[in-house]
């Protein structure tokens, strides 16, 4: 078992995956512009300069919910007036904006810290199955919320999907086939060889599968980012997947009487409590799942907390940790 105060030296030591949400750069109530992006962005990245400058060989993913929901949404308000795109492409978009405001964020934190490393963004295609039946299932939710009223109008004016999502309202979902490989993991291998911060998966990765020659081909789908980090971090023989949510812990009987923090976990207690369905489909649940599939590919500690926290989790003085 790995000792608490092991993850902040773990960290630095070996490939470090950190998986930022959506809400990392969106806030509940805020708007969502620009400015709230980008100054979010910054607040979001600050608590990882100390591990960058300590030498920690960094990789940041993020989500893409509210951002690539935001293109649906203006692709449907613009129909008829421009070709529409599938939705792998917009996720390629949304990569390309996010990983450009997290690499100007955390390059100005690190100039100001004197800290000489680069940051760079790759712009990831992710390998699913071409026949994985999670492409017939609509189970991903993205973009704004509506209550219940205007999600039934939307799905019967537009023909998408919405569902109820973890009694937050209701937002539309789309397919999300399970990841199986990064394409690009040896760039990425070689960037973090250089001393680069890397910004990779973003929303989960473009997903892509093979054909029988070889080569690429999209698919119109969203890949949950929780998992896409989990599948990079094994690839890359990673000691530590962090998962950086707007919440301290992992809770038991989350807002519901008897609610209880858990601060460390085994791998084996965490899938106990996975299938005993305490944890929420479109919150907590992927976050749990991505990090025993972690532990279980080698990984030596993986961590769920805020983001300014996560120094202290490292330490064993904060958050859930999770061991093997």
């Amino acid at each position: 078992m790995v000792k608490a105060f092991d993850g902040y030296e773990l960290a630095c030591r070996g490939p470090t995956v950190v998986a930022l949400g959506g809400n990392a750069v969106i806030k509940k109530g805020q708007r969502g512009d620009i400015y709230e992006q980008f100054a979010n962005a910054r607040a979001s990245l600050e608590p990882f300069v100390p591990l960058i400058a300590a030498g920690a060989p960094l990789i940041v993913t993020h989500g893409n919910g509210p951002q690539v929901g935001d293109l649906l949404l203006m692709a449907e308000a613009a129909r008829g007036e421009v070709p529409e795109l599938p939705l792998g492409v917009l996720v390629a978009d949304s990569q390309g904006q996010m990983g450009y405001m997290f690499q100007q964020s955390l390059k100005n934190h690190l100039i100001l810290g004197g800290i000489d490393r680069d940051v760079v963004t790759v712009l990831t295609q992710v390998v699913v199955a071409r026949d994985d039946d999670r492409l017939q299932r609509f189970t991903k939710p993205i973009g704004p919320f509506f209550d219940r009223a205007t999600a039934k109008q939307r799905m019967a004016d537009k023909g998408v999907v919405l569902k109820e999502d973890a009694g937050r309202g209701w937002r539309r979902v789309v397919p999300s086939p399970t990841p199986l490989a990064i394409v690009e993991i040896e760039i990425i291998r070689a960037l973090l060889k250089d001393g680069d911060v890397v910004i990779a998966c973003g929303g989960g990765g473009i997903p892509v599968y093979y054909e029988e020659d070889g080569r690429l081909e999209g698919v119109d789908a969203v890949v949950d980012k929780d998992l896409a980090s989990a599948t990079l971090a094994r690839g890359l023989g990673a000691q530590v997947f962090i998962s950086a949510t707007p919440i301290e812990h992992v809770y038991l009987n989350f807002e519901k009487p008897g609610q209880q923090a858990l601060d460390i976990l085994t791998s084996a207690e965490a899938k106990s409590y996975l299938d005993e369905g305490h944890f929420g489909e479109g919150s907590m649940r992927p976050k749990v799942a991505a990090i025993i599939a972690f532990l279980e590919g080698g990984g030596k500690l993986g961590v769920v907390t805020t983001p300014e926290l996560v120094p202290a989790a490292l330490r064993g003085e904060a958050g859930t940790r999770f061991v093997p």
